[in-house]
């Protein structure tokens, strides 16, 4: 059974925003049985983390005699050992895994960098306009996916890509920005409403309940 790995004291407080979040949602879906192994970020930066990890965070996955870190590949690997998340036809599955890299590596960036800005450079003179410039580049990118939505559900059928394209854009709830894109709205509302996206989100949200006070 795949053993995972998770905050034992996330900083999200139980709001699903947590990279093993992906994993669990991933796992769900394709209705394999899983453990998850909690971590605090002191043993985030011990050798035996490090082993799993290398750059101290999580997620990690063990399975069998394989170990992975980095969310998007341990997603790409369970979409590849379970038929529920790739596309048959193979034209189709290969846009999928290109939606995969988009939402890493396009989309996600500019939505992490706004985090950056807003708690980490909180009080500079130029955070308004660094603000201002990020949700910019945000709303490029928002434009150019709710065009590609168009009135489709999903990316394709729905597959792995979707698992994280909506977990990158849930990082901008709260901003408002989501709420000028109502395709990109639904989009995300459809997918919480998944069982399996329901169950991953009540076990993650159970570790916060359960986490030690500070």
């Amino acid at each position: 059974m795949p053993m995972i790995t998770a905050f034992e004291t996330s900083p999200d407080r139980g709001a699903g925003l947590a990279r093993d979040m992906r994993i669990r949602w991933a796992l769900e879906e394709t209705g394999q049985p899983y453990d998850v192994r909690l971590v605090t970020f002191e043993e985030m930066k011990e050798p035996a983390h490090l082993k799993l990890q290398p750059f101290g965070q999580i997620p990690t996955s063990e399975d069998d005699d394989l170990s992975m870190f980095e969310s998007g590949a341990i997603v790409f690997h369970i979409a590849e050992r379970h038929g529920e998340l790739f596309p048959t036809d193979k034209a189709t599955r290969a846009k999928a895994i290109s939606w995969m890299f988009a939402a890493l590596n396009t989309v996600e960036p500019p939505i992490v960098e706004r985090a950056y800005v807003r708690y980490i450079e909180a009080g500079k003179s130029w955070q308004a306009e660094r603000l201002a410039m990020v949700d910019e580049r945000i709303r490029t990118r928002l434009d150019q996916l709710a065009a590609t939505l168009g009135k489709s559900e999903w990316l394709q059928a729905f597959s792995a890509a979707d698992i994280l394209m909506v977990h990158v854009l849930r990082r901008l709830e709260g901003s408002g920005i989501i709420d000028e894109y109502p395709v990109v709205s639904d989009y995300i509302t459809r997918a919480s409403e998944r069982p399996a996206y329901k169950r991953a989100f009540e076990a993650q949200r159970d570790v916060s309940r359960k986490a030690p006070s500070a």
